[in-house]
């Protein structure tokens, strides 16, 4: 019995020394890689496992050192700072992880990637680009097979709004013949990241790994072939990312690495939503932190970007998905929400990367006033200063939908409230970079928004493609889809792309089932966009507006070389127009041609512009 105690009590000892002295293991590095020759020499690598607090790293490679090692109140996580010199050559390097006794406790191999060449000088997206954007769960299945994954707990059900629906990368892949015929040259994605949620994951704003595409859409690999083909047939990709929270299944709010890594110390307190805290001056303190560090919803926890590894995490997410992808874009989304001196520094240090690379936030206001004090130039009250190049313009949307609805017949209403929205530009540093939409994936379809009258939709089509600005419809607008039923509903808003399923009985693509004024609608919108891309007046020319009078809004868009100009008659009759008020942009000018119906008009007599009906028309000598 002695000797049998013995045994258990070493063997016990032996155990609890196994214990103590476990092996430290690593279970993500992030960012997964890098490149060499960026900008900025210093990158943050996060490593998270078992028990690696407290180890040093040690790597031996020409032009590498490690300037800061950082453990947390978790002894699950390591930071640690490297500095990539500029002589550092692509290839892949051992980064070791010492204990306290100096031996090696763990190791990993760090790749280094050249860049692609121009990477740095990359182009982003501008007013010569028209964006469609897409919500991809609700586009095109191109890939039945991932619809459902076992780990996954939301399943596919087309029945549901609110539920999963099967659409993928590959769906939009296949798409993009048809994307580009229509004459769209870009593509917004709603968030394609992993949200690995138990509900209610379609919509994408609630990531659970920054650095993976959701395996229902399809592969981080997919997503970056996506983004090749796309670039070869002239179509440029925007990538949706959100900096103000994550979703609560995410993992590191389910481990977080420091107690002040979620707003509110990890407990769920609501946003107030009262944006304007930021530029008020008479703001309590209380009110901005219930609006900037509340959550937006329970399953959204809100980032503390105040705390320097998240905010050095966050940045580096954004630059690896621009290099590793190829990226002409980001829309920020919530961008007034996090942090606003962190949003500051994340837009300079990525356009100090990519210095012709642009950037759309999101500032869901009315006023312009607000919506200008993020755009980079801007000279603030308070010295804010932004790198921000552009901002989603909710006011000019805003002032478009009751402008084209509202009655003409009182000063200030109708299209003068589109008249006086458009006067305020003055505000913006860049007007020209906005970008301007009649709707969107969290608003009423546009269609919906004019009480389905099809003439005020297609003005509103033809003031989105001729205004100043960077325009973005939304997909199916061609088709006029609506949201009429309930125009909140946010599933029935996000309604699936006709023909975007092999047992659809109505197709966009083909035209099967379509009626006569969708198939319109479609070819009207077609013959717009595509004119578009010849128009320089419209991508690079100023603009001049005139008064709206009796339900007529004129302006011209011009350059040195060309001039177009543009009418929209809401009137339910006819109207003949009178040249000689426009003489000032008129008089070097002898002819005009209608860009849709081809039509002809002498500059010298007057105009007759058709019922609810737009003249987009290129004046010639």
């Amino acid at each position: 019995m002695k000797a049998t105690a013995r045994l258990l009590l070493l063997s016990l000892i032996m155990m609890w020394g196994g214990l103590l002295y476990s092996q430290p293991s690593i279970e993500r590095v992030e960012p997964p890689n890098w490149w060499v020759g960026m900008h900025n020499p210093s990158l943050q690598v996060m490593l998270y496992g078992k028990d690696l607090a407290g180890l040093r790293p040690v790597v031996d490679h020409d032009g590498i050192a490690v300037t800061k090692t950082l453990s947390t109140g978790n002894p699950n996580y390591l930071f640690i700072y490297l500095n990539i010199g500029k002589d550092c050559l692509p290839g892949s390097f051992e980064l070791k992880l010492m204990d306290r006794e100096d031996r090696q406790a763990a190791s990993f191999a760090y790749n280094l990637l050249a860049r692609e060449e121009g990477s740095a000088n990359r182009k982003g997206f501008g007013p010569e680009d028209v964006l469609y954007l897409i919500t991809p769960d609700r586009f095109a299945n191109g890939n039945e097979r991932n619809d459902n994954i076992e780990s996954m707990p939301d399943k596919v059900n087309r029945s549901d709004r609110d539920g999963r629906h099967g659409g993928d990368i590959q769906g939009i892949a296949e798409s993009l013949g048809y994307i580009s015929d229509m004459g769209f040259t870009a593509i917004w994605l709603n968030p394609v990241l992993e949200n690995n949620m138990p509900r209610y994951s379609y919509h994408g704003y609630a990531a659970t790994d920054f650095y993976r595409v959701d395996e229902r859409y399809g592969s981080n690999a997919e997503y970056r072939d996506l983004i090749g083909q796309a670039k070869s047939m002239g179509i440029r990709v925007i990538m949706d990312m959100i900096i103000n929270h994550c979703g609560s299944e995410h993992w590191f709010v389910l481990d977080p690495p420091t107690t002040d890594w979620i707003n509110f110390g990890g407990e769920y307190v609501n946003t107030s939503h009262r944006r304007n805290t930021i530029q008020d001056i008479h703001a309590s303190e209380y009110d901005k932190k219930m609006f900037s560090d509340g959550w937006f919803v329970r399953t959204m926890p809100d980032l503390n970007q105040r705390n320097p590894l998240l905010a050095d995490y966050l940045i580096a997410n954004t630059i690896w998905w621009i290099e590793y992808a190829g990226l002409s874009g980001i829309r920020m989304d919530t961008y007034p929400y996090p942090d606003k001196d962190f949003m500051g520094r994340w837009t300079c240090e990525v356009m100090a990367e990519y210095p012709h690379f642009n950037i759309v936030g999101e500032e869901w206001v009315t006023d312009p006033a607000i919506v200008s004090y993020w755009q980079a130039g801007k000279i603030n009250h308070d010295g804010y200063h932004s790198c921000l190049p552009s901002l989603m313009d909710f006011p000019i949307q805003h002032a478009l939908s009751i402008g084209l609805t509202g009655e003409e017949r009182q000063y200030g209403s109708g299209m003068i409230r589109m008249y006086e929205m458009l006067a305020l530009d003055f505000l913006y540093p860049d007007p020209y970079n906005m970008v301007i939409f009649p709707d969107n994936h969290d608003m009423a379809r546009f269609f919906t928004q004019v009480n389905q009258d099809i003439g005020l939709f297609r003005l509103g089509l033809a003031y989105m493609a001729t205004m100043r600005g960077i325009p973005q419809f939304y997909y199916g607008t061609e088709v006029l889809m609506h949201s009429s039923e309930d125009p909140g509903n946010h599933g029935l808003i996000r309604s699936d792309f006709p023909g975007g399923w092999k047992d659809d009985r109505v197709s966009a693509y083909t035209g099967k089932g379509l009626t006569q004024e969708q198939l319109e609608t479609q070819d009207y919108m077609r013959k717009l966009l595509n004119w578009r891309k010849t128009s320089n007046a419209i991508h690079q020319g100023r603009l001049m507006q005139f008064v709206p009078d009796n339900g007529v809004y004129v302006y011209f868009r011009y350059t040195d070389e060309e001039c177009v100009m543009v009418v929209l008659n809401k009137n339910k009759e006819a109207v003949q127009l009178r040249p000689d008020r426009f003489f000032e942009m008129l008089k070097d000018y002898r002819t005009a041609q209608d860009i849709i119906s081809g039509s002809e008009f002498d500059l010298g007599m007057d105009i007759r512009v058709p019922a609810s009906e737009a003249l987009i028309m290129e004046l010639r000598k």
